[in-house]
C-alpha cells in the first residue's frame, strides 16, 4: 500500500496537467494521480488509463519521491548507433563519392566501420545525418553563371515586368530538337549533385516559342 497525501492546490495543478502538458506520457501520470487523489482503487486505476499495476505504482513512486516536479521528468532510453561515433568518417567519404544505392551505401560503410547494417538502418542512418536520395542534374560545360545572373537582373527581369504591365510581349524561343543527353540516374547525398555534360543534336529542329506571361496564366 503507498500512501499519499493530496492538497487542494495539488489536485488541481494535476486536473490541469492532465490535459494542458504537453507531453502524452505526462498526461497519462497526472491521469493516474489524480484518480488516486479520489481514492480510486489501483486496479481501476489501471483499468481507466490502461496501464498496468505496477507502471501505475512507479508513478505513485514517483509522486512520493518528488511531487509533482518529478512525474514531468522524461527519461526514455535513447538508443544509441554504433555508427554514430563513425558519422564524420562516412560523411567525409560519401561527400566526395556519395553511393548510388543504400546497398552501396551499406557495403562502404561496412569497409570503412567493420560494422554492416540492413538497408532499412543504412537508410534511417544516413537520413539523419541530412542524406537523401536525389537526382543528378547537369549543367552546360561552358556555363558563365555570373553573365547569367547579370543576363536575368538587367535584362530578363525588367522585360518580364513590363510584359506583365501589358507594355510588351515576351516570348521564351528555342529549337524544339532532339537531344544527345545523359540518363540520370540517383544518389544518396548531402546536396543535389552536377555533371558536366555536351549536349549533342539531331540536325532536324523546329522553333518554338512560349508567351512568358499568358503560359503562366493558363
Amino acid at each position: 500500500m503507498i500512501d499519499l497525501t493530496f492538497t487542494a492546490t495539488t489536485t488541481e495543478e494535476l486536473r490541469y496537467l492532465r490535459f494542458n502538458h504537453p507531453h502524452p506520457h505526462v498526461q497519462a501520470k497526472m491521469e493516474a494521480l489524480l484518480l488516486k487523489a479520489h481514492n480510486i482503487p489501483h486496479y481501476l486505476i489501471a483499468n481507466i488509463t490502461g496501464k498496468c499495476e505496477n507502471t501505475i505504482r512507479s508513478y505513485f513512486m514517483e509522486f512520493k519521491e518528488g511531487g509533482i516536479q518529478k512525474l514531468q521528468q522524461l527519461n526514455f532510453n535513447k538508443p544509441h548507433s554504433d555508427l554514430d561515433s563513425k558519422k564524420d568518417i562516412i560523411k567525409a567519404h560519401f561527400e566526395k563519392e556519395p553511393p548510388a544505392t543504400l546497398k552501396q551505401a551499406s557495403a562502404v560503410i561496412e569497409k570503412l566501420t567493420g560494422i554492416k547494417r540492413s538497408l532499412s538502418q543504412v537508410r534511417k542512418f544516413l537520413q539523419d545525418n541530412g542524406m537523401n536520395r536525389r537526382k543528378v542534374g547537369s549543367i552546360p560545360a561552358k556555363a558563365d553563371i555570373e553573365k547569367q545572373k547579370k543576363f536575368i537582373d538587367e535584362q530578363m527581369e525588367p522585360r518580364l515586368q513590363e510584359a506583365k504591365e501589358n507594355k510588351r510581349a515576351v516570348y521564351f524561343v528555342d529549337a524544339a530538337h532532339f537531344v544527345l543527353a545523359p540518363f540520370l540516374g540517383f544518389l544518396w547525398c548531402f546536396a543535389r549533385v552536377f555533371i558536366k555534360a555536351a549536349p549533342g543534336r539531331q540536325r532536324f529542329n523546329v522553333l518554338g516559342a512560349l508567351n512568358a506571361i499568358y503560359s503562366l496564366r493558363a
